[in-house]
């Protein structure tokens, strides 16, 4: 199962790669994140594996994920014109994920953010679920990109409001 959606987002492209890599802002936009720690390596460096704890309505959903590819390496005066990739693999029971993320200049204020999301279930239950609600997966992602747009633009914080 495979999907791919797109952002627009009222920043630079730095910016919003420098927020988005960011480990102390994911509970502000990640909805339903419990939990997020490194297992080895420094977060959002290539190789990184981390430990992930995800709420979903009753259930606790844990996992790990690892970045595959992250360039360039340092976010900090980004080549003009270059593309910024930020890929992961997500591990969990029953389920494997890839993550491919893609920022680009849409103008020198503005990001498009293009997210590819890869998944493939084993399992009976997994498999059912990805079967029944494909488009549950799609909601999410969409959902997370929405939230951190939110998050970037103004300031808001996924965490206020709920509970």
């Amino acid at each position: 199962m495979k999907h791919t959606d797109s952002i627009e987002i009222a920043l630079p492209r730095e910016r919003v790669a420098q927020l988005l890599a960011d480990p102390a802002h994911l509970p502000k936009w990640l909805r339903g994140l419990v939990l997020q720690e490194p297992l080895s390596g420094i977060h959002g460096q290539l190789g990184t594996k981390s430990r992930i704890v995800m709420q979903m309505g009753q259930r606790k959903i844990e996992c790990t994920e690892t970045v595959t590819r992250r360039e360039p390496a340092d976010l900090h005066g980004i080549p003009k014109g270059s593309v910024v990739h930020f890929d992961r693999e997500i591990v969990g029971e029953g389920m494997w994920s890839a993550v491919r993320d893609r920022l680009t200049e849409a103008s020198p204020e503005t990001t498009l953010w293009v997210s590819e999301n890869e998944y493939w279930f084993n399992g009976l239950l997994m498999r059912l679920v990805g079967l029944l609600m494909p488009g549950a997966f799609r909601k999410q992602a969409q959902q997370h990109m929405q939230d951190f747009k939110a998050f970037a633009e103004q300031g808001k914080d996924v965490r206020e409001g709920m509970g």
